[in-house]
């Protein structure tokens, strides 16, 4: 049985069409950002899945870089974004070589799809991708979940892990009704900054 951090996991659910992580558009807290949020720059969109996202920092004036290992999930969001679905690549976050120096990371449920024990990894990838200054932003999962995956963070984990090379300037919860039934009432807006190297 493939875990949650192989292509295999998601590569099957996306060819079934089960995909409950899946919002079917834009997150609200994500629009809101977008429009009173004036700086632009580069974003990079880890396990971007159906790349919904990807069209909304676009239209914002962003240079966009997306990825998933997923070929289900980099076709359905070729295929959706139309001409933007240049964007979208497949590949694995970890391994490849990343873009150029980001000015912007979104999270949406792909820290959440890592089992704990890459959760350092994560953390350092993102710092080493991010420039002094630059911000980790979008939607984290907190809770308790007995059957994960998602693998939600606690206060204490989110610190333990990000801590370091982030001070967290925004943490705000999301409407449960703004969320889907996978996250409802879990999901916190936040924003992490990264710390001067």
């Amino acid at each position: 049985m493939s875990r949650s951090d192989e292509p295999g996991f998601w590569e099957e659910r996306y060819r079934a069409g089960r995909m409950p992580w899946d919002a079917g558009g834009v997150p609200v807290a994500l629009q809101r950002f977008l429009a009173a949020d004036l700086t632009r720059g580069r974003v990079l969109i880890p396990g971007c899945g159906s790349g919904y996202e990807v069209a909304a920092f676009v239209a914002a004036g962003w240079i966009v870089d997306a990825i998933d290992f997923s070929p289900a999930a980099v076709a359905r969001a070729r295929q959706s974004l139309g001409p933007h679905g240049a964007c979208v690549r497949e590949g694995d976050f970890f391994a490849e070589p990343g873009p150029a120096r980001c000015d912007l990371i979104y999270e949406r449920t792909f820290l959440c799809s890592l089992p704990p024990e890459r959760w350092p990894e994560y953390a350092a990838r993102m710092a080493a991708l991010l420039r002094p200054g630059g911000r980790l932003v979008g939607l984290f999962y907190y809770g308790v979940e007995p059957e994960p995956p998602p693998y939600p963070l606690t206060d204490g984990s989110a610190r333990a892990q990000l801590g370091e090379a982030f001070e967290r300037v925004e943490s705000r919860p999301v409407p449960a009704a703004q969320s889907l039934p996978l996250y409802a009432g879990a999901e916190r807006w936040e924003i992490w900054r990264r710390r001067p190297a």
